[in-house]
């Protein structure tokens, strides 16, 4: 495991990317079509590169079964999320409680725990992460939409299967399970592409927290929100993992993982679908910026 000097050092140089972020929105050469054009390019070009490319390793028994693990236990965790988002907003106030479910559900671990994972455990992390988010990118865009569409159980299996996320896991599995050798050409570009993934994410961020609504950042439905989605979840995840003697590494990677800020989509799908847009963009940008603090903290109880 790195030292926390090594996670420092990552975390300081997510800040300030995320810092330039910020400066290019407000000075608006990140106008607000450019957030969007900036969620598509990665969704649908640089993550699926740089998911990819972490299968670009030897599976051994031990890897095997680690990605098996991490697998239901993503599984877990997103029936738990679900669950909690149907009961546990009960109070708070209607016109948040959408955005809260939806968040619940969809962190933002692509994009910001992907480079984590990769900078914190290596190729290994990435493989095992881009595994983790299999089961969280099926709910996000099937029960998770549904918060917002009130159409639960209605979606199509051909969408979430060509998403490229979930393609590029796909693809993947089959290089490595099959052993097909990839020639150098197309590995080299693809790691070429991929390597944008933690820059381009993080610029993507700040100008969602440069766009953030002053007065909801002290909001009680706010606080409440980045508690369960920096604290809560991560921690029953723990002390779950703890008890079935989870493996350290699929463990540690797992609480890290779930530990993730609220994910972009949620401002996306709230404009979209006529929620609380503004709501969503704090919860967004309060638990990012919080994030900041919390990772460490997470790493250095874990590692």
């Amino acid at each position: 495991m790195p030292d926390m000097e090594a996670q420092v050092l990552l975390v300081g140089k997510l800040f300030l990317l995320m810092g330039i972020g910020v400066i290019l929105r407000k000075r608006n050469i990140i106008p607000e079509q450019g957030k969007a054009l900036l969620t598509d390019l990665v969704i649908n070009v640089i993550l699926p590169c740089s998911i990819l490319t972490s299968f670009f390793v030897e599976m051994t028994g031990q890897r095997l079964r680690q990605t098996v693990v991490i697998f239901f236990l993503s599984v877990g965790i997103q029936l738990f999320s679900y669950l909690w988002g149907l009961v546990g907003y009960r109070w708070c106030a209607p016109e948040h409680k959408t955005v809260m479910q939806y968040a619940t559900v969809c962190s933002n671990s692509g994009i910001l725990g992907t480079p984590i994972a990769e900078g914190i455990f290596g190729a290994e992390g990435t493989l095992l992460a881009a595994v983790f988010l299999i089961p969280l990118r099926v709910v996000m865009w099937t029960l998770g939409l549904s918060f917002f569409t009130r159409k639960s159980g209605k979606f199509s299996l051909k969408k979430i299967v060509t998403h490229p996320c979930i393609a590029a896991v796909l693809v993947g599995i089959v290089l490595l399970a099959a052993k097909i050798p990839v020639p150098s050409l197309l590995k080299d570009t693809l790691t070429t592409v991929g390597s944008c993934n933690t820059a381009i994410s993080m610029l993507l961020v700040g100008s969602i927290v440069a766009d953030m609504s002053p007065e909801l950042l002290v909001h009680r439905d706010t606080l409440y929100f980045c508690a369960v989605r920096l604290l809560i979840l991560p921690l029953l995840v723990w002390m779950v993992c703890v008890g079935l003697d989870i493996d350290p590494l699929v463990r540690n990677l797992s609480v890290i993982l779930t530990a993730m800020p609220a994910g972009a989509t949620t401002s996306i799908l709230a404009l979209k679908y006529q929620g609380d847009a503004p709501f969503a963009s704090a919860c967004t940008a309060v638990t990012t910026v919080l994030s900041l603090a919390v990772v460490p903290l997470w790493c250095a109880i874990l590692l």
